[in-house]
């Protein structure tokens, strides 16, 4: 399976220590936009995450053709999110990874199946790539300063028996 990232899965999973679950979790490989890799690797240089993502063989940029799509979207969300989305529809790949709510609306209103970073790292848990999920989220907070609301925090340690 593969899947298209936006830069705050890149970024947060890499802040934590946990990029590798991108490779596990789509051992097709993931694609980015150029404007995905434009912020977090050429401007996002030496920003936490940029090297990491720099130094992968299994991510690829890939440009979006249907600028208009790209336009339209972004009267909603930032370029990087709406070039993801537009990549996802144009090649046919399974999952956008997008964790703003906005984006994710417009992703599930295109039809696409979404998934973030603590959807990511509930699959790890449940299969055995981490250990320990309230950990990992506790980094996502203070590490890699993720929002992270009470009641998704709590969802998520339910959905793996930690709370």
């Amino acid at each position: 399976m593969r899947a298209v990232a936006n830069s705050s899965v890149l970024i947060s999973l890499s802040v934590i220590g946990q990029l590798k679950i991108l490779k596990e979790r789509f051992q097709q490989g993931i694609l980015v936009p150029s404007a995905v890799w434009n912020e977090v690797v050429t401007t996002g240089k030496g920003q936490p995450g940029a090297e990491d993502v720099a130094c992968t063989g299994w991510i690829t940029v890939e440009n979006v053709e249907d600028r208009a799509l790209v336009s339209l979207l972004k009267g909603d969300i930032d370029e990087g999110e709406a070039e993801a989305i537009t990549l996802c529809k144009e090649k046919n790949v399974e999952v956008v990874l997008l964790d703003e709510k906005d984006a994710r609306r417009a992703a599930h209103r295109l039809g696409l199946k979404v998934l973030g970073t603590v959807g990511l790292l509930i699959w790890a848990r449940r299969v055995g790539i981490v250990h320990n999920l309230k950990e990992h989220l506790d980094k996502l907070r203070s590490e890699a300063k993720f929002h992270l609301s009470r009641e998704v925090y709590d969802e998520a340690l339910r959905a793996v028996n930690e709370l």
